[in-house]
């Protein structure tokens, strides 16, 4: 191993149009007593993997895996994994971490914009203003409404932390209710508690994973259950809603409106239905970008490779997807 040689690898693959460069800065500030070094391209990943003892990324493959001699850890750029060689990785015994957490602020934070816009009826404004309407409209408040957020895992607790002050009742959905939780209520994904929940619900905010649990949650049933004046928000992942049933209930207006930064399928095809509804508003799955993507990962990933340091154990890693042994 050189002198040179890097203890921390970053790849050299970017996302959320973000160059992996700020990234490195941040691990070096962060990391004086550790090498870092980050790639620019495939050959340099392929020569400086071999000495790496922690590399992070997007994505690797097994080309790299097979050169990483010394690897320990993945730091995935992703809060999934579902992309990542898990097979190969578990061969060589190397552990992986995600960036779950790091998208929190942003999603709940347009989670709580679209239910201001709703409440206000802001869309209405913008549609009006590029009809260029000087014409009055009734607005109404979100102070006194009911939200019911599936899912209390760092996007729902986000999102709970911000809806203080905001004078609303909050219902939490998660599979522990026993543990409690930050909402007002807790209730489990039996039948029976998660209707009563959504029949007195004005802000239903999906911002669970997605499981077999969870996969078509929301579907003609529960829809029949929620008041005409709900509006349904997916910060999550796009099968948690049965697309048809969510396109029935606002055909017929059993629901008041949605917004989805994610649908089912992905993306939303140029001529799907759901695109022609004023009172459904439609991101492309930018929920959780923001700026700070790479200070908010450095730190995760910093304090791991410094608990790495000096042991061979994984059970104090932040982040922690798969260990192996």
């Amino acid at each position: 191993m050189t002198d040179d040689a890097p203890d921390v690898l970053v790849l050299r693959e970017g996302t959320e149009g973000l160059s992996t460069e700020p990234y490195a800065r941040k691990l070096h500030e962060r990391l004086p007593q550790f090498e870092v070094r980050r790639a620019r391209t495939p050959g340099e990943e392929r020569e400086l993997v071999a000495d790496a003892r922690v590399v992070t990324g997007v994505r690797i493959d097994e080309e790299l895996l097979d050169r990483g001699e010394r690897l320990e850890l993945f730091a995935c750029a992703f809060a999934g994994t579902d992309h990542l060689p898990m097979d190969a990785l578990r061969e060589r015994g190397i552990a992986v971490t995600n960036a779950g957490g790091i998208h929190a602020p942003g999603i709940a934070e347009g989670a709580l914009g679209n239910m201001l816009v709703f409440a206000r009826r802001l869309h209405e404004g913008w549609r009006r203003k590029q009809n260029r309407e000087w014409r009055h409209f009734q607005s109404g408040e979100l102070t006194g409404s009911t939200v019911t957020i599936v899912g209390l895992g760092s996007i729902g607790q986000a999102l709970v932390r911000r809806l203080e002050g905001m004078a609303v009742e909050t219902i939490g959905v998660r599979y522990t209710p026993e543990k409690g939780g930050p909402t007002d209520e807790v209730i489990g994904f039996e039948e029976e508690p998660l209707h009563d929940a959504l029949a007195r619900t004005e802000y239903l905010v999906i911002a669970c994973p997605l499981t077999e649990t969870t996969r078509g949650l929301i579907g003609e049933a529960e829809f029949a259950t929620l008041p005409p004046e709900a509006v349904v928000i997916n910060a999550a992942r796009g099968p948690i809603i049965d697309t048809d049933a969510l396109v029935n209930a606002i055909q017929f207006n059993a629901v008041r409106g949605a917004a989805l930064d994610v649908t089912d399928p992905e993306p939303l095809p140029p001529d799907h239905v759901l695109w022609g509804f004023e009172n459904v508003l439609i991101t492309p799955h930018t929920g959780g970008h923001t700026p700070r993507h790479w200070d908010r990962l450095a730190e995760i990933v910093a304090d791991n490779v410094e608990r790495l340091e000096g042991t061979d154990s994984f059970d104090d890693l932040e982040n922690l997807v798969f260990t192996p042994g």
